[in-house]
């Protein structure tokens, strides 16, 4: 049954015989034509009507005829047609085979030139444009452009033929819409996209500015928008639950808010409030909206010919109730309101028993998506005429972007219709299921990544308009790890390259989007990245020199850069260690390769500690820098030198020659090793004053009031930057504290405790403090160095109290680490800089470059035993050897780190631990039984004579561990 009501038209359309219409009340008619309406459409010039496929136009009467045309049918040929929507002055047709045909006014049809042979699934028709929703989920568009309502660019002319709005790619369009000059897009997830003529305010965009491009409507953003209607220059929209927004021009009372007045942002039309409508209709000047469970139609807006069927010709500005006939409630189910210009219609159905008498359609008007019962069929069949079909399908899905992000949406809860900047809305569950099964059928996996490789990822845009099409990247990496490798190493690179040609903003969305994964699926990505990573790195190790293997590698690299920050900003399972890459060492062992990594310096958490204590073992110099010194003013010559060094000399690459001037007429090199030990003893002595210490005198930290000179921190810094630099381990008694602070890190309450244990676990105990009381005994100072301070100058006197204690601990450990030490530590910052590479040293942790600098205490001796090498005549069963390592076992602790200090030039271990001691052991020859052992720290070798027992060997050994040597050797 077809009802109508509004302007006069001619008495049953010619679909019936004019006694065979029904009058009912407030002008109302109803029809039952023997073939059944499909659909129908009703613009200016034309109402249209689908019989069996068939299409029908009737012109409308206009300023220059009183009265409407015949019902014409169209000369479609064999097209079967099962959509139209009517325009200003013609129509748009929708064949059952996905062709779109273009009728002007003279109803003429032609099919639309631009569509390529795809498949279109939806149509609508503003008053000069229309646009087309292809099953793969593109838009096209055509006609005019005159205030951008072709969502192409503002300097666009219009076209005849079909465009491609390339801004929209990839995202999952549910629903398209026209009205007079401005258009609208509503995704799978309920994001809403205007464009066009926005006069008075029908983008909902808060202003009266012309969109020439797809804009996101961010006041409708998560109100799980389900359909969008547009009229002549205002638009509805309609959430899931029943909810209706309208904006736009309210000068007809069309927008239904009890006012004449526009609205430039949605507004929910508060009279239906409760309703739960069901379909919702914009007319040129009018609205229509129906609520499917009381079987209601109510109108607003113009009513001046009757189009709001309630009797009244005015213009109303609330919802009423349309006057429809009695036998509706009982036999008949509305499925579609149609609102043109001046008329108004509703198309019902009868209801038999659960079904309704309705023409049946094959063809879905929504997008292909990948589901279980497409992935099932694809895996289970395997013969020639199936697999035939099967690679159109997975063609059509994986080279559509749209189609992917569409597919896997989280609706549990409806989730999907929070997809925001924080919130992707996919099921990620459901996504690795999926990709499993799909990786069951190798034919199936290798045709779905032959097409994203040919395909979907040279489609992808760096400048997506929306948040869904981004979506994509978080699903590719879950697909490709299920590949071969060839296949796999090929994707990935493609992926990286098009995630690093993401604008800023989306390139921000997704590192958002990878914070929020969960940690197997964010684990995943990884160890992806990082698998190539290493592939390329061996074969930049073992392979022959391609350069264009670095420039790969960094693609890669980048990428795990970029997740490995976003693990660090969030509270992630997945530590720094899984970021590891261990084939960095391969490539750094050989001198032909080790520079194809340099460029990855500026990514040091993919290193482990040996290659970046190789990174700073085998940098190259450029020259050298001699520091002579005497041994009775130590450092009087290392400031005098450091403070007249010419400037153009760059510490961080040059060699440091450290000579002894015992007087004019000797000079001897000194061991560099043996020279850091002994300068480091006199600076950080107690009474060098350049340190306050704690009240063991185990550790030190920059004094509040200086006693010294601001610039012999300075020269400070300088010393422990030639100490890194060279490779020298050093006695610094800094709490960890200052290793942070040199790699712009934090420091914490943790690190105040390491240094002054009373005082830290006292504010440790004011934050774990549970008794209920408000106001503690305290207020907010601190007692540091002698002075007293106000933690909050703002606020003298303030009270700690169970609100704000955290602040107060927060302000006194800033001020003890930061703010009391801020002079004397940014010169021995800046003096530790001018002497070593930065790039070097930000690639190591604090902990870490404490150890390169310090040492560390696990001396696990019997590592040492088991790394010992043996040259000449010795070896493990020589009876020197095992006399010496029967003494070594019998010496004090002390004895033997002063053995470890005798053979390598340190008393702690160093950072890579006991196995970075490579012993060397050899027979030390012409030799009497008077000679001591001897040692090349630079090497870790022991010359060692072949005492006659090992009485004689302990008492030579111990006396050699004792002895003066080095840089004081008489």
């Amino acid at each position: 049954m077809l009802c109508y009501w509004g302007a006069q038209v001619k008495e049953g359309f010619g679909l019936v015989k004019p006694d065979k219409v029904k009058h009912g009340n407030s002008g109302l008619r109803s029809m039952c034509p023997k073939t059944a309406v499909q659909d129908m459409s009703a613009g200016r010039s034309f109402i249209g009507f689908i019989r069996d496929g068939k299409v029908s136009v009737l012109r409308l009467r206009s300023g220059d005829s009183d009265h409407d045309g015949k019902l014409k049918q169209l000369q479609l040929n064999n097209d079967r047609i099962r959509r139209i929507v009517c325009g200003a002055d013609g129509a748009v047709l929708l064949s059952d085979s996905g062709k779109v045909l273009i009728m002007d006014k003279s109803i003429v049809c032609k099919h639309l030139k631009g569509l390529d042979n795809r498949q279109v699934i939806q149509i609508t028709c503003g008053d000069h444009h229309s646009m087309a929703l292809t099953k793969d989920g593109q838009l096209l568009v055509w006609g005019e452009n005159s205030h951008g309502q072709l969502g192409l660019r503002k300097d666009h002319p219009g076209s005849p033929s079909a465009q491609h709005v390339e801004s929209l790619s990839g995202i999952p369009v549910a629903q398209i819409s026209a009205g007079g000059d401005h258009s609208f897009v509503l995704s799978l997830s309920g994001v809403v996209f205007g464009w066009g003529k926005n006069s008075a305010g029908q983008l909902g965009l808060g202003d009266t500015a012309d969109r020439h491009v797809p804009t996101v409507v961010n006041s409708l953003g998560q109100k799980k928008t389900v359909s969008i209607s547009c009229g002549g220059e205002h638009t509805a929209t309609l959430s899931k639950g029943g909810t209706v927004f309208t904006f736009g021009s309210g000068g007809s009372g069309q927008l239904g808010h009890n006012s004449f007045k526009d609205e430039h942002y949605p507004r929910v039309v508060a009279e239906l409030w409760g309703s739960e409508v069901s379909q919702v209709r914009c007319g040129r000047r009018h609205t229509l909206v129906s609520v499917a469970s009381s079987k209601l139609i109510y109108s607003f807006g113009c009513g001046i010919q009757g189009q709001l069927g309630n009797g009244e010709m005015i213009k109303q500005s609330v919802p009423f109730p349309v006057d429809l006939p009695s036998e509706n409630n009982h036999e008949y189910t509305l499925e579609k309101l149609i609102a043109g210009k001046n008329h108004s219609f509703a198309l019902f159905f009868k209801e038999l028993g659960n079904e309704l008498q309705q023409p049946k359609n094959n063809l879905s008007r929504e997008i292909l998506t990948l589901n279980d019962r497409m992935i099932d069929c694809w895996v289970s069949k395997s013969d020639a005429n199936s697999w035939k079909a099967i690679k159109k399908e997975i063609n059509t899905v994986f080279s559509s972007t749209a189609s992917l992000n569409g597919s896997f949406l989280k609706t549990s809860s409806d989730d999907h219709y929070q997809t925001s900047e924080e919130h992707c809305g996919l099921n990620f569950a459901l996504v690795k299921t999926s990709f499993a099964t799909l990786s069951e059928n190798k034919s199936v996996i290798s045709e779905v990544a032959k097409v994203v490789q040919e395909t979907l990822l040279p489609s992808l845009n760096p400048n997506p308009t929306g948040v869904e099409a981004l979506r994509v990247y978080l699903l590719l990496p879950e697909l490709i790890r299920h590949l071969q490798e060839e296949q796999r190493t090929e994707l990935t690179e493609a992926l990286a390259s098009k995630i690093l040609q993401l604008n800023p903003d989306a390139y921000k969305v997704l590192e958002m989007y990878c914070s929020k994964l969960p940690d197997d699926s964010l684990k995943n990505v990884v160890n992806l990245f990082q698998n190539e990573s290493a592939m390329l790195l061996d074969k930049i190790a073992f392979g022959g020199i391609d350069w264009e293997i670095p420039r790969r590698l960094q693609k890669f690299v980048q990428i795990l850069h970029m997740i490995y920050k976003v693990c660090c900003s969030t509270n992630r399972s997945i530590t720094k260690s899984d970021f590891l890459i261990h084939e960095i060492n391969h490539v750094l062992l050989m001198v032909r390769t080790k520079n194809a990594v340099n460029n990855m310096k500026s990514y040091p958490h993919m290193f482990n500690l040996e290659a970046k204590c190789r990174f700073l073992k085998d940098k190259e110099w450029e020259g050298t820098f001699k520091l002579t010194v005497r041994r009775t003013a130590l450092l009087e010559d290392c400031y005098h030198q450091l403070t007249r060094a010419d400037p153009s000399e760059d510490l961080r690459r040059h060699w440091l020659l450290v000579l002894y001037k015992e007087d004019v007429s000797k000079i001897t090199d000194v061991n560099k090793r043996d020279f850091f030990i002994n300068v480091f003893e006199e600076l950080c002595a107690p009474d060098s004053q350049l340190l306050m210490y704690n009240d063991n005198n185990t550790m030190g930290w920059f004094p509040t009031k200086l006693s010294v000179e601001k610039e012999k921190y300075f020269l400070f810094g300088i010393l422990c930057g030639l100490a890194f630099n060279n490779n020298s381990v050093v006695h610094l008694p800094f709490p960890l504290a200052l290793f942070k602070k040199l790699l712009n890190a934090k420091p914490s309450l943790e690190d105040l405790i390491e240094f002054s244990p009373v005082l830290g676990k006292s504010l440790q105990y004011i934050l774990d403090y549970s008794d209920d009381v408000e106001e503690m005994d305290m207020n907010f100072t601190v007692t540091w160095d002698n002075s007293e301070i106000e933690l909050d100058p703002a606020e003298p006197g303030k009270m700690v109290t169970n609100y704000n204690r955290t602040e107060f601990v927060d302000k006194y450990v800033d001020y003890i680490l930061n703010k009391s030490v801020e002079e004397a530590f940014e010169e021995f910052k800046r003096g530790f800089f001018k002497a070593c590479d930065k790039c070097i040293v930000e690639m190591f942790e604090p902990e870490e470059l404490r150890g390169v600098l310090v040492g560390n205490e696990e001396y696990d001796w019997d590592i040492l035993k088991q790394n010992t090498t043996y040259e000449g005549s010795f070896n493990a069963e020589h009876p020197t050897i095992i006399s010496f390592w029967e003494v070594f076992d019998e010496l004090t602790p002390n004895e033997k780190k002063a053995f470890l200090l005798f053979l390598t030039g340190f008393e702690k271990v160093p950072i890579q631990g006991m196995s970075a001691v490579k012993m060397r052991v050899r027979p030390l020859f012409r030799f009497t039984q008077d000679h001591l052992p001897e040692a090349l720290t630079c090497h870790a070798l022991l010359d060692l004579p072949a005492y006659q027992n090992k009485e004689m060997l302990k008492a030579k050994l111990i006396a050699a561990i004792n002895h003066k040597r080095g840089f004081w050797e008489e």
